[in-house]
């Protein structure tokens, strides 16, 4: 998982290498949890053994040794199942994390198709742009042409009539 998570983008790494610190501590912490209640467990249950052994009633010490031997292994069943749920936990955390990546990915790979077809129509806009400017200044030039050449026809239609109605 440490791995996975220095392999990703730096953005994405610090978030992931923080959490992955979270959990490495909590699992930590419910370690030492269950070995000093382990270990307290067997320390008091050694000590209490110790104090009782010279008492004259064994079957009361019998009895009380059990009963702290059930506290201890419930105790123990519990730190257990608190550890289980914890690991539990963890791993649909990182379940979780792992979708939000691929989501993520997903997402990322979307903006920069968008993100290329954008580039792409602007390009083709930039080319129209270009070609009806042409086009405008191709009319207008054609216009003026088309214009002298009527000009030149009126006047020389005028000079035809009036050198033909002058003789």
């Amino acid at each position: 998982m440490d791995l996975e998570a220095r392999s990703l983008q730096p953005n994405v790494k610090a978030v992931l290498l923080a959490k992955l610190r979270e959990y490495k501590s909590d699992l930590n912490n419910l370690k030492s949890e269950h070995k000093r209640l382990a270990s307290a467990n067997s320390n008091q249950a050694a000590r209490d053994d110790l104090l009782e052994s010279g008492m004259a009633d064994a079957m009361s010490v019998s009895v009380n040794q059990r009963g702290r031997l059930m506290m201890s292994t419930e105790r123990l069943n519990e730190s257990s199942d608190r550890i289980k749920e914890s690991r539990r936990t963890m791993l649909e955390t990182e379940e979780l994390g792992v979708s939000i990546l691929q989501d993520l990915h997903q997402q990322r790979q979307s903006l920069l198709h968008a993100n290329d077809t954008l580039h792409g129509v602007d390009d083709n806009i930039s080319k129209s742009k270009k070609i009806l400017t042409n086009m405008s200044r191709r009319m207008s030039r054609n216009k003026w042409i088309i214009s002298s050449i009527i000009v030149v026809l009126v006047v020389a239609i005028a000079l035809i009539l009036y050198f033909k109605l002058s003789k």
